[in-house]
């Protein structure tokens, strides 16, 4: 009876390996779906901010670097490659802009426009899976 009893235990523990594994796929789909959620709102935030901030440069950059920190923040949570990457070169953009005065902060908005509209087409792909 001793031999039945070993043969079968490796047996018994294998339903909790698998249900272990599938937990990190349910991390990951739950890392995706919030990197979707919250991507999207932060660059809304962002743009919501520009057209008002065009002519107050400090704050501009500010809300620019805030905006970077929190895609940098969600680059770090993504489980998704797309969504990690796309956020990691978007923080990077806007970080690395830099706005002393008015005209720099027109330049800036319009950079923004288009890396945005770029970024969350990148994000709505990897979240749709198309």
């Amino acid at each position: 009876m001793r031999r039945l009893y070993r043969r079968f235990v490796p047996l018994a523990a294998f339903p909790v390996i698998l249900f272990a594994a599938g937990c990190g796929e349910v991390n990951n789909t739950i890392d995706r779906a919030q990197a979707c959620l919250e991507a999207p709102k932060i660059i809304a935030d962002l743009t919501a901010q520009l057209s008002s901030l065009v002519n107050d440069p400090q704050a501009m950059e500010k809300a620019l670097d805030d905006t970077a920190a929190k895609l940098g923040d969600v680059a770090d949570k993504a489980a998704n490659t797309t969504i990690k990457e796309a956020s990691d070169d978007l923080a990077a953009t806007l970080s690395g802009i830099n706005v002393q005065n008015a005209n720099d902060a027109v330049d800036a908005a319009q950079k923004v426009g288009a890396d945005t509209a770029a970024y969350v087409e990148k994000v709505a792909q990897a979240c749709t899976g198309s």
